[in-house]
């Protein structure tokens, strides 16, 4: 750093200009905000939780707060109006806010409450993406992907606008926060953003077909008690035509609700269909860990075992058995580390048959009547005709 021009000190050369206050486009903005505002809160006597920097924690007695922090946007909620007005005009006090009232719309998510829970929707982000791809008028289409085989990253010529391509599907991914139905196929174009080509964009065209004909679609969340945690894992082994890596996929229920969800490709290469379907266990078990570790921040503990339901009799085994065999190890620390968690009675790997497993519907192309089962597994349906007003 330099002293800027007609600012020179000649006595103090070495000198630089001492930042009282960070403005908007410098890069430890970020940081100098999130610094100042947790400080604040801190002083308040909130705690940032261990497991997500943008939680902080008020627990005091029976009183309990929480506030999430993105940038300047903050949801806050209480255990009872007075806290919360009280949490509300402190803040207020130390930083220049604006109460916008009941939470109906946050980072373009839109919140709903009806008689069961409440309904979180993306719909105008949608439509947004439909008009910008210039697709306002298509035909919808049934399901987001069809069954065939996965496309190879060179099949097809090139594709003439790849901005284009990169554009819609980042926006897509951002969709599949409130439709995980669409998490696969998103991961899928997403695999080709650095050379997108013609095949690769008409898989993209078909999943906005698929958000055209479901424009009202969103994530169902109901009043349910939270002494469960439930999780569904599959693999789909060897799926990519040109790196033969496998993709897996899970999804974690905490009651009724769908709380996480993931589709990947893997990192590495399985010799088998049991190291792939393992390699998912091992994600799903590590995801399901630090869920209960928030749950537990929020003085909302889960007592009761994780149960981690998986298609695959030799993964299942493998969480069991305390034998290693030469064959599996070099996934030695995925074993370990599951194993651990087994033998300690905090997950327990349990069998269901394909037929039953909703995680299909993040490794692979779906007929239409499975996907529209697994679809409502994950409680992404159209909006309750009762809906009565904002959360």
């Amino acid at each position: 750093m330099h002293q800027p021009l007609g600012y020179r000190d000649r006595n103090h050369p070495d000198y630089v200009c001492l930042l009282r206050k960070s403005l908007y486009g410098l890069k430890q903005a970020p940081r100098a905000w999130y610094k100042r505002f947790a400080d604040y809160v801190f002083s308040i006597g909130f705690v940032n939780s261990i497991c997500d920097t943008s939680l902080f924690i008020f627990h005091k007695g029976s009183a309990v707060a929480y506030i999430l922090l993105y940038v300047d946007d903050i949801i806050l909620t209480a255990s009872s109006d007075a806290l919360r007005c009280s949490i509300m005009d402190l803040l207020s006090s130390e930083f220049a806010m604006k109460d916008l009232g009941p939470l109906n719309y946050f980072l373009g998510i839109t919140v709903t409450r009806n008689k069961s829970g409440m309904f979180l929707s993306q719909h105008q982000y949608a439509k947004e993406i439909i008009s910008r791809a210039g697709m306002t008028s298509c035909k919808p289409a049934k399901t987001p992907v069809d069954t065939k085989s996965k496309v190879s990253a060179t099949s097809g010529s090139p594709f003439d606008d790849p901005t284009l391509y990169r554009s819609l599907a980042g926006a897509l991914q951002y969709l599949t926060f409130t439709r995980p139905d669409i998490s696969y196929v998103v991961q899928q174009v997403c695999l080709h953003m650095h050379d997108p080509r013609i095949d690769h964009m008409s898989a993209l065209k078909r999943i906005i077909r698929y958000v055209q004909g479901t424009l009202d679609y969103g994530l169902h969340l109901y009043s349910s008690p939270t002494s469960t945690l439930v999780s569904y894992t599959d693999a789909d082994w060897g799926g990519c035509p040109d790196t033969r890596r496998s993709t897996s996929g899970y999804c974690v229920f905490l009651g009724d609700n769908l709380i996480s969800w993931s589709s990947k490709r893997q990192p590495a290469l399985s010799r088998s269909s049991a190291e792939a379907e393992y390699r998912g266990v091992a994600n799903v078990v590590s995801e399901s860990c630090w869920i209960r570790n928030v749950l537990l921040e929020l003085q909302c503990p889960v007592h009761k075992a994780t149960l981690v339901y998986c298609d695959n009799v030799s993964a299942i085994y493998l969480s069991r058995n305390p034998v290693q065999h030469q064959r599996t190890k070099h996934v030695e620390m995925d074993i370990h580390f599951v194993r651990e968690k087994v033998a300690h009675g905090q997950v327990r790997v349990l069998h269901v048959p394909s037929r039953y497993q909703i995680a299909d519907i993040f490794t692979k192309g779906l007929p239409l009547i499975l996907f529209e089962d697994f679809r409502d597994s994950l409680s992404v349906q159209k909006p309750p005709a009762s809906t009565v007003g904002v959360c």
